[in-house]
């Protein structure tokens, strides 16, 4: 499991999570797991391409990797995610009520067309 320190939002032209996931060889060290959708733009992508692009600072090397579905376990304070090519466990502990919020509202917009399965978003 991953810990979250804390994340970002941006909800201009693109829509864009940011969890800021601890490395477990270094506690005080960061590795970005970026959530991006730009909806203004999937117009000229094929139907297979469009959705929430999935990258990890970690996993460099994974082009085109797409959300399939996300749950969020409020009990336990995780998130689950599943990618094309990876799965992802996130313990979400340490944010507050806005930036749970925040994230919340910010899937349900890159979810507009239902192309991932979501449960306690």
């Amino acid at each position: 499991m991953e810990r979250v320190t804390f994340i970002t939002v941006e909800a201009g032209d693109d829509l864009v999570l940011s969890f800021a996931v601890q490395r477990p060889d270094d506690w005080s060290a960061i590795e970005s797991l970026i959530l991006v959708r730009t909806p203004n733009y999937e117009s000229i992508l094929e139907e297979r391409e469009r959705g929430v692009k999935v990258s990890f600072e970690r996993y460099e090397d994974d082009e085109d990797d797409l959300l399939q579905k996300i749950d969020y376990i409020e009990a336990d304070a995780i998130v689950r995610m599943q990618t094309s090519s990876r799965q992802y466990e996130l313990d979400v502990g340490k944010l507050d009520a806005d930036e749970l919020k925040k994230m919340h509202k910010i899937l349900k917009k890159m979810n507009y067309d239902q192309k991932f399965q979501t449960f306690g978003i």
